[in-house]
């Protein structure tokens, strides 16, 4: 008897949303390491820290990536171009004369985004499986979701109360006791969610995510890995020797 060529076969999965990476900032706690290079492209374990990131959004599902690119963001782009090389397609949108803050670029950045959106910081590694968050969000019925880790204060200032699957608190300067978890750094967003944000203003993201709560219209979900990133000396000492010791 004769087979279907595709019986056994998985079909393929379906691409998560795509992903807005924020890497518009100055990087001044790196400097001299950043007054010619963008920390986008800082070198870690051998290789540009933005290839690390797209491997992994690859590997993860993601197919359509936009850069929110500002300081010396040409540069990222000559590296990355079109990001056939990671098969994925990428986007950029570069800081006009006004620089726009976090949630001001993405606002700009929402024809390209074309639909609901992760939201991940250029200078962020997180190595958790990113479908369930998307799962999560989609199942939610909110505007945003803000993914949080339990910290503790032990890698960055712990900014999250968090009970019962839930923020009961994010401030980023009002810090508490009760503050256990951390913004994780990887966010995901429907379009409407930036409806309060004025076109063309400076807006941050984190008072973002602080409207939405107070409305109820922010979702949650808890990961176990700690974040790594290279905004710091220690941040870059700590991803490399992650990346070192993962053989990649």
């Amino acid at each position: 008897m004769s087979r279907n060529p595709s019986e056994g076969r998985q079909a393929p999965r379906e691409a998560l949303h795509p992903v807005a990476i924020l890497a518009g900032g100055l990087a001044t706690r790196l400097r001299p390491l950043t007054e010619t290079i963008p920390k986008a492209l800082v070198e870690i374990h051998g290789r540009p820290f933005i290839s690390w990131q797209l491997d992994w959004l690859r590997d993860q599902g993601v197919r359509r990536v936009v850069v929110c690119a500002g300081y010396r963001g040409e540069q990222i782009q000559e590296v990355v171009g079109d990001g056939r090389a990671w098969d994925l397609q990428v986007d950029w949108l570069f800081d006009g004369p006004v620089l726009l803050g976090t949630a001001g670029a993405l606002k700009r950045a929402l024809p390209l985004l074309a639909g609901p959106f992760f939201v991940l910081y250029g200078d962020s590694y997180l190595p958790v499986p990113w479908r369930p968050v998307q799962e999560t969000f989609d199942a939610s019925g909110q505007l945003a979701l803000m993914t949080v880790f339990r910290n503790e204060g032990q890698f960055d200032r712990s900014n999250v109360e968090f009970a019962n699957g839930r923020i009961v608190v994010y401030d980023k300067k009002a810090l508490t006791p009760r503050m256990q978890h951390i913004d994780y750094g990887l966010g995901l967003f429907a379009p409407a969610a930036f409806d309060s944000i004025p076109e063309g203003q400076p807006s941050d993201l984190a008072a973002l995510y602080a409207a939405l709560l107070a409305r109820d219209e922010l979702a949650a979900y808890e990961v176990h890995e700690r974040f790594y990133e290279i905004g710091s000396w220690e941040g870059i000492e700590a991803t490399t020797a992650f990346l070192a010791a993962r053989g990649q």
